[in-house]
């Protein structure tokens, strides 16, 4: 430290010392701070367990270490991260890649605090007048009351008598603020040639065997006739009964008809936050139409009647962000300058990130996960705090290469102001603005875990690690493509922005649909493909399970494997899982202890019994090809591929999921590794492995080269051209330069997004994109922006 230094200036770096989270063997590491570090590596190496496991947890933790007992109550408990010692932590704000909640009421607007911008504004110059800032929302109900109201005060109770006071609130009566109506189809709900203890039923949940059985009988109606017999009145009770509380076998229970029961209990939820099987049955026995009443827009006539400048609320929440930006920007009135100030700041915002194609009444469980990653960015452009750790998880998935520039200049702005901004990436041209690179590696899983260098973009350029071998690819041209088998027509597509869309997707080959973020690729095909007979959708939303759940029970391995351990040793199958049967009673099949600390974090430690094996010591008895089910649970996928293949462990069943596994790239994966415990390109692939042994002709993938590292880049296209070779027909939805220079036919949306895109600007052959770009550039015909990018990309 030099002399004329002040000590406080000293602690320019955050220090982490021994860290073991997951997978990292000892890492100890040295960030600057004011500066952007990107981490990068393989998927599986480790990345995310030392930014966010271990970095970013302990400062959180920390934060809230810092609340009083009683608030700590109400919050998450938070173990500390597995580090010897962390030094230099500042504030950590995590800018994830989680989707924004499945609520059906919740949309753009209402999630970054637009919609209550609005609302103030329009109760302050809406013509008529309607009320306060609550008339003008669809999640607040009117509401009349009369009677006594009792108000505590001073510790003294004053009662007063209220008649006819009215609250008021915008959500339209008719949908309850959700913009559709939904209409249920009876012949989906039963089977009216079975009486009800033979199964009438088919709605999710409802057998006859159990508290059902008791309560549809305790309601009088008839078990062993078939409800095409029923009387009108049976009929009626049996679907609309509204709550009833009847006496069955001494106990008090409430019977309600099938009907409003779905509608609480189904309808109320997201369709993505459903089961798979509850939101099959909803697809199938639901249909949703627009409100009649308030015509989609959620909000009560009046409301609706209540303009500025000719327009309601619902009109602006509609109107393309970056239009609105402009109407706002017209209006002049001083009596609410401050609030036009804020309320334009953010909609530039929106803008300036790349997402002013939306509208702010687009439901919040729509965005992907890079739209919904950028606008939670939002409300961080704009703030005051400096000297605070931004921590973003891959923030380029989802953009066009045209976009990433904009991403870059968003992510050193923020650095600019004096944070430490801290990037998980695979990117290079995100990895090319950093101030200093991370890598780890050298593999993913147990072979990850170090690492491999540190230092400056040119440092790893000339590395010998993984990213810096792959760190300057470039996937050329195909010399020759595919000859088409057919094509699937799409005729006058209008989802969201697309306008009239006409198009011809051939088959039998790979064929990249792409264009910049918001141009329509998405509507275009999971509007108009992913519904048909013989497709298998393979999207980004996020696989659901619990730290129980693992690769094995996700995929369906480990249904062949526990039957071929019970045949070998003449035992039931549910010895073999540690959910059921088998599981140790000291931890439930855990396999770690959980210890309840009141309100400072749940201590986890391996259970003395198991020895964190989960599993009876009885059941480790028996054996199969040599091994216990311990032992083949934490074999990798490599491993166990090899050893189901052949001999006496020989089980085609599952030799053949394991070849999926293996097959996207996710061999180094233990099979009973817990599924939360993995990142987010692991998940997909996962997912992909699964859904690949489904029955279908032609696969359509959303993005699939999210998370993976340059070098897995080359596998997936691989896997990509068995899958053609095998007689698939293969669409791919894509950014990624590499997959639009390898696939057969190109698909390019735009020219830009929302009202801007919408249309097919380009159909042929990489190839021809680049020889027109290249025209495009002389002036003879228009370049797109994909066909830019892709001749600079192939040039290199």
């Amino acid at each position: 430290m030099s002399p004329e230094q002040h000590l406080a200036d000293s602690h320019d770096l955050i220090r982490v010392q021994g860290a073991h989270e997951n997978n990292l063997k000892d890492v100890s590491v040295e960030i600057p701070k004011r500066r952007l570090t990107v981490f990068t590596g393989v998927s599986g190496s480790g990345k995310s367990s030392l930014v966010f496991g271990t970095i970013a947890a302990e400062s959180q933790r920390m934060i809230n270490e810092t609340y009083s007992a009683f608030l700590q109550g109400f919050m998450p408990s938070l173990a500390r991260p597995e580090v010897d010692h962390l030094d230099g932590l500042t504030t950590a704000i995590i800018v994830d890649q989680e989707r924004m909640g499945a609520n059906p009421r919740s949309t753009v607007g209402t999630a970054t605090d637009a919609n209550a911008m609005l609302r103030i504004l329009f109760s302050r110059l809406g013509n008529p007048q309607v009320g306060p800032p609550t008339a003008y929302s669809f999640n607040v109900p009117t509401r009349k009351a009369s009677g006594v109201m009792t108000t505590e005060k001073d510790g003294r109770t004053e009662k007063s008598v209220v008649k006819g006071a009215t609250y008021l609130g915008g959500m339209c009566p008719r949908c309850e603020g959700m913009g559709n109506v939904s209409d249920i189809d009876r012949t989906a709900l039963y089977d009216d040639t079975k009486s009800l203890s033979e199964g009438a039923l088919t709605v999710p949940g409802y057998s006859m065997d159990g508290w059902y059985g008791r309560l549809f009988e305790g309601m009088g109606l008839p078990m062993d006739k078939p409800i095409g017999e029923f009387t009108d009145k049976q009929l009626d009770t049996m679907l609309y009964a509204p709550p009833t509380k009847i006496n069955v076998g001494g106990a008090n229970l409430t019977f309600e008809g099938i009907i409003p029961k779905i509608q609480k209990s189904m309808l109320s939820k997201d369709p993505e936050a459903m089961q798979v099987h509850v939101r099959r049955f909803v697809e199938r026995a639901v249909t949703f139409q627009e409100c009649p009443e308030c015509g989609g827009t959620r909000l009560t006539a009046d409301v609706l009647k209540s303009k500025i400048n000719g327009k309601s609320i619902a009109d602006v929440c509609s109107m393309q962000i970056s239009d609105l930006a402009d109407w706002v920007r017209d209006l002049k009135e001083p009596s609410v300058a401050p609030l036009l100030k804020g309320l334009q700041h953010l909609l530039d915002s929106f803008d300036e990130i790349g997402l002013g194609y939306l509208s702010l009444d687009r439901p919040a469980g729509t965005l992907s996960g890079g739209e919904a990653q950028r606008t939670k960015m939002i409300r961080h452009l704009g703030s005051s705090l400096t000297d605070v750790t931004y921590v973003f998880d891959e923030p380029t998935i989802g953009l066009h290469p045209h976009d990433i520039q904009r991403m870059n200049d968003l992510l050193i702005r923020l650095r600019d102001k004096g944070n430490t901004v801290l990037v998980v990436e695979h990117k290079p041209e995100t990895i090319a603005i950093a101030d200093h690179v991370v890598d780890l590696g050298p593999g993913a899983g147990s072979g990850g875990g170090e690492i491999v260098f540190e230092g400056s973009l040119d440092g790893l350029r000339k590395a010998d690690t993984l990213t810096g071998r792959h760190l300057d690819d470039r996937a050329s041209l195909k010399d020759a493509v595919r000859t088409p088998t057919g094509q699937l027509e799409i005729r006058g597509a209008s989802t969201h922005n697309l306008q009239d869309v006409d198009v011809d997707v051939p088959t039998g080959v790979l064929v990249c649909v792409t264009g910049v973020a918001g141009s329509g690729k998405s509507s275009l095909i999971h509007g108009s493909l992913t519904k048909q007979d013989g497709v298998v959708e393979i999207d980004q939303a996020a696989i659901k399970g619990s730290r129980r759940s693992n690769p094995a029970t996700y995929t369906g391995l480990l249904e062949p494997i526990r039957k071929a351990f019970a045949k070998a040793n003449g035992v039931k199958p549910a010895l073999f899982s540690s959910n059921s049967e088998g599981a140790c009673p000291t931890c439930n099949g855990a396999g770690v202890i959980f210890t309840e600390l009141g309100v400072m974090a749940t201590v986890e430690s391996p259970c003395e019994d198991c020895e964190g094996r989960r599993f009876q010591a009885s059941v480790l008895e028996y054996e199969l090809g040599g091994k216990n089910i311990a032992e083949v649970l934490s074999m990798s996928m490599e491993e166990a591929e090899a050893f189901f293949e052949d001999g006496e462990a020989k089980i085609p069943a599952a030799h053949k999921i394991l070849d999926r596994l293996v097959d996207v790239g996710l061999g180094y994966l233990t099979l009973g590794q817990p599924l939360t415990t993995l990142s987010g390109g692991e998940r997909q692939r996962v997912k992909l492995a699964n859904q690949m042994g489904e029955k279908g002709d032609i696969y359509v993938l959303d993005e699939p080269t999210t998370g993976l590292h340059l070098a897995d880049v080359e596998n997936l296209l691989r896997l990509l051209d068995r899958l053609v070779d095998s007689g698939k027909s293969v669409i791919v939805i894509e950014h990624h330069q590499a997959v639009m220079a390898h696939s057969d036919w190109i698909i390019d949306l735009g020219p830009g997004a929302g009202h801007d895109g919408g249309t097919v600007v380009f159909e042929g052959t990489p190839a021809e994109l680049v020889a027109q770009s290249a025209k495009g550039s002389k002036g003879t015909t228009r370049a797109t922006l994909t066909g830019t990018h892709l001749a600079d990309y192939v040039k290199g």
